[in-house]
């Protein structure tokens, strides 16, 4: 006897943010989840996971305690209001709690006084929603967490002819049910269905084949059809959000008679082509795109910026969905949309918000090509929407590998290259090894973001047997894919530093600081001022000056351009200076200790944009200015305290503090552009249209 067998698939992404509820012994352990349609990040119909099934809670003796308790337990800092009555839709499945009491201390709803889980009178019409304060509890790390579902298999299948190409871009489809893998008969699929195969496996469209060669084949191999059709539409993310199809009679060979199993070929993205060699020599380069993803850890995630008049911008998330995500996606060249990404999940931008309710029907070439909202009013960068694309799968951590580190996070790096007809692991030489070849590295083998790059590695024994050095002159401008795609030497390896001890490392992060420069506090507060050399002996110390400051007489005057800097941490962890603490410089001048390193650049151009004059931002003193409401300074210069900015943070440098300034004594009368510019010494920003002012001195 036959069972309708539910299809889902081992990719299934959960779409909202999740909460695991961290309960006390003896208190059922629940997940939490905002629902519903034409909503914010921060609001919706509250659902609750339990025993394998999503469900509601109902609005009986509700209130604003709950409330709190819901939007704490989902990492936001409080409630602003709740609502009755399905006010964000009806939800499905069980109600899974009612008359839900609640003091508003409890660490999770399931603390909370109630019916018991499961036990309801209540109706959909009565499902409760919440409205959260927008502000995130500080260190808060959203848990993306799948649910405790039974999940089948679905595979592409390669012949023998694309079996060593990566990525596999066409092969016989099959899904695993019972434990054996199966066919599905391509009498009723269409190409919408293979548009959703080829979108979860990373690719951006689907192409037509040649039937010929897999007919034969077909016709050689025993058959083993799943006994169900597939109808999808074409904009589900998964196999598993298309709807079942008629149940198909099962009649041994005999099956699936007018037809064949189903085969699908895809197209992959242009970064993403196949290739049986084992990289590339030469970087690969992207044309200037409409739009792009920035501040991902990995590859295919990012908060989405779009190109317009020459300026980048964001994109609000007003109707931010999976939709308008997957043409995103596929534009990039990637497949369809895992998640839509609302609330600043992947950091904040800079510049204008380019583009507001964005509504798409996901078959658009672009996401230019969608209705939206040209107006921003209302929006600001705490509502920048992101992406996390799916991918293709092309093996890239398997040619590259950290050894020897304390934690998995950390490391030697070691590559497989080809030595004398064989693959062999080794070394890379760290000559010219920075933060832009630690970026790839990190995002190769999926570990997020770059904090350090090591040019010595002597505290880290790596493979004995992987000492030497098979990669040199590598340098990435850190947009490659894999560190193989940067410029290098290739075979021709020259190294005379060796490898062992001195070879290339890593340090990498899940979460990094993202740090925004206050362009308005820099325009309010620039002004000129003639300081005399006596009063300059600090910042001449500290080579803040120009160097025709060495012979000056003490009585001279240097004139300098004065500004004030605000720099915002809106990351996901706090920004510290790289130095090591026991390294840093005492300096009798400002009574503590710092580690001179250089955050931003101060530069004043000519109009043809040569470099006249210049000043850095070094950390004399990192530390929490001010805060956004609700969030604790940690970091302070006075006592010889440590010295940072925590996330929600910023630290100003006033005007009037040492070496806050451009040395401009030896620049001529007349136009120049200032320009502020900001290090890109984390991962998380790019700072593309730096600050620059017109100014007449």
């Amino acid at each position: 006897m036959l069972h309708p067998v539910a299809l889902y698939c081992a990719l299934f992404a959960v779409l909202f943010a999740l909460c695991n509820a961290q309960s006390d012994s003896g208190t059922p352990g629940i997940q939490l989840r905002l629902a519903g349609e034409k909503r914010k990040h921060y609001e919706g119909r509250v659902e609750v996971f339990y025993n394998g099934e999503w469900g509601t809670v109902c609005d009986d003796d509700f209130s604003i305690y709950a409330a709190q308790v819901v939007c704490r337990e989902l990492g936001f800092l409080d409630a602003e209001a709740w609502l009755p009555s399905a006010k964000y839709g009806k939800g499905e499945g069980r109600i899974w709690l009612d008359n839900v009491h609640c003091t508003g201390g409890e660490k999770s709803l399931a603390q909370c006084e109630s019916n018991g889980l499961g036990v309801s009178d209540c109706k959909h019409s009565e499902d409760v929603g919440v409205v959260c304060n927008q502000k995130r509890i500080p260190g808060y790390k959203f848990i993306r967490n799948q649910a405790n579902m039974q999940v089948e298999d679905v595979r592409i299948r390669a012949t023998y002819s694309h079996r060593k190409r990566i990525p596999i871009t066409e092969g016989f489809l099959e899904v695993k049910d019972g434990g054996k893998w199966r066919q599905i008969c391509n009498e009723e699929w269409t190409p919408m269905n293979s548009r959703v195969i080829c979108g979860m496996y990373g690719f951006p469209v689907e192409k037509r084949f040649n039937h010929r060669p897999y007919k034969l084949l077909a016709n050689r191999r025993k058959k083993n059809y799943w006994g169900y059709s597939v109808n999808c539409t074409g904009n589900e993310s998964n196999l598993s959000d298309c709807k079942l199809g008629r149940e198909i009679e099962l009649k041994g060979n005999s099956t699936c008679e007018q037809g064949m199993p189903v085969v699908v070929s895809c197209v992959p993205g242009r970064a993403f082509a196949p290739s049986v060699s084992i990289g590339f020599r030469k970087a690969y380069r992207v044309e200037q795109p409409l739009v792009r993803l920035r501040g991902g850890a990995m590859i295919g995630e990012g908060r989405v910026e779009v190109l317009k008049n020459g300026e980048w911008g964001t994109v609000c998330d007003d109707n931010w969905n999976n939709r308008a995500a997957t043409v995103v996606c596929r534009e990039l060249g990637f497949g369809s949309a895992k998640e839509a990404l609302t609330g600043a999940r992947m950091g904040q931008g800079i510049g204008p918000v380019h583009m507001n309710e964005v509504e798409c029907s996901g078959f658009e070439k672009s996401l230019t090509e969608c209705h939206f909202n040209r107006e921003s009013v209302g929006c600001s960068h705490e509502e920048d929407a992101a992406v996390r694309c799916n991918v293709p799968a092309m093996g890239f951590q398997k040619r590259l590998r950290l050894n020897g580190g304390r934690n998995p996070y950390e490391g030697r790096v070691e590559v497989l290259a080809e030595k004398n007809g064989s693959l062999v692991w080794g070394t890379v030489c760290s000559d010219s090894w920075g933060t832009m070849e630690a970026m790839v590295v990190c995002r190769q083998l999926g570990l997020g973001f770059a904090s350090h790059a090591f040019q010595e590695t002597w505290y880290w024994e790596g493979d004995s047997s992987a000492d030497a050095v098979v990669m040199s002159g590598v340098r990435c401008s850190g947009t490659e894919l894999t560190l193989d795609q940067c410029l290098h030497h290739g075979k021709h390896v020259h190294c005379p530093k060796g490898g062992g001890r001195l070879a290339a490392g890593v340090s990498c992060t899940l979460t990094a600081p993202d740090l925004v420069l206050s362009a308005q506090a820099v325009e309010q507060t620039t002004y000129l001022e003639d300081r005399p050399m006596y009063a300059l002996q600090c910042a001449h110390e500290e080579h803040c000056l120009s160097s025709s400051a060495d012979n000056a007489d003490s009585s001279s005057y240097r004139r300098l351009l004065r500004f004030s800097s605000q720099i915002h941490n809106n990351g996901l962890s706090d920004f510290r200076p790289r130095a090591a603490h026991h390294s840093w410089i005492w300096h009798e001048c400002h009574r503590h200790y710092h580690s001179m390193e250089v955050f931003t650049h101060y530069d004043l151009l000519s109009l043809n944009g040569t470099k006249v004059a210049q000043g850095h931002k070094a950390s004399f003193c990192l530390e929490d200015t001010h805060c956004d409401e609700g969030i604790q300074k940690r970091y302070e210069c006075a006592n010889f305290g440590a010295q940072g900015i925590t996330v929600g943070c910023w630290d100003t440098y006033r005007h009037d503090i040492d070496c806050q300034w451009v040395d401009i004594t030896d620049v001529k009368p007349g136009d120049y552009i200032f320009q502020v510019s900001p290090l890109a010494v984390w991962d998380t920003k790019t700072f593309s249209t730096p600050l620059h002012q017109h100014h007449q001195l």
